[in-house]
């Protein structure tokens, strides 16, 4: 796990929102509550590549569409550790994630919450080609 982005995928303000960032944000404690989990065990799902937090107004966040239902989306494990393989870090996964894709329904986020969440992973796992 890392906060900050290589030098070779480094963009400018990358600790201020972008446009391809979620639009609700859960800090380390609101999930914590929301998944009724110890604050350590969230660094922990962290540190395993379950959930997926970056640095937000110098506060780490986790994007709210990706903890629904007092649970992590199924696939969403699956896939951090697939872009991870493929050398992206927590800011180029997230940009990966909210970027719009119009062969989806909107964004690979928005599409590992429905009927396309394979699709999502089969994509994520061509990119580490």
């Amino acid at each position: 796990m890392t906060d900050s982005v290589p030098a070779d995928r480094a963009a400018a303000g990358a600790d201020l929102p972008g446009p391809t960032d979620p639009a609700a944000w859960l800090t380390l404690p609101d999930v914590a509550e929301r998944l009724d989990l110890s604050i350590s065990k969230v660094h922990q799902m962290i540190r395993d590549r379950e959930l997926i937090a970056v640095r937000r107004d110098g506060v780490r966040r986790i994007p709210a569409d990706l903890v629904a239902n007092q649970t992590v989306l199924k696939h969403l494990p699956g896939v951090l550790n697939l872009l991870t393989d493929a050398g992206y870090d927590d800011e180029a996964a997230l940009r990966w994630l909210y970027e719009e894709d119009p062969t989806l329904p909107g964004t690979p986020a928005v599409a590992l919450g429905g009927d396309l969440a394979r699709e999502v992973k089969r994509r994520a796992q061509a990119l580490g080609f």
